[in-house]
C-alpha cells in the first residue's frame, strides 16, 4: 500500500476547494479507470489520474485547469516612425 504525501494531499485539497459552487457539465473516464476528467460550467477542467512513479508505485494526481483570462486584444501595437 502506498501513502500519499501531505504536500500532495494539500495540493489536491486546494484544487478541489476551488470548485465550491461550480456545476459539473460533463464527466469522462478512461476505459482503464486511470483518468477522470470533470468539465465545469465555467470552463474549468478537473483532471484526476493515477500515475506510476519511477519506483513503480502508484500516485494520485489532481490538476485544476482554468481558461486563460482575456487581458486585452492579444496583439501589441508598436508605432513605426520612418522619420
Amino acid at each position: 500500500m502506498s501513502i500519499t504525501s501531505v504536500q500532495d494531499l494539500r495540493r489536491i485539497t486546494e484544487a478541489v476547494d476551488q470548485l465550491g459552487g461550480c456545476t459539473i457539465v460533463d464527466v469522462e473516464m478512461r476505459s482503464d479507470c486511470r483518468f477522470l476528467r470533470l468539465t465545469l460550467s465555467d470552463g474549468q477542467l478537473l483532471l484526476i489520474s493515477t500515475l506510476v512513479d519511477d519506483a513503480g508505485k502508484p500516485r494520485l494526481d489532481v490538476d485544476l485547469i482554468r481558461a486563460p483570462e482575456q487581458a486585452g486584444p492579444g496583439q501589441l501595437e508598436v508605432p513605426f516612425d520612418a522619420g
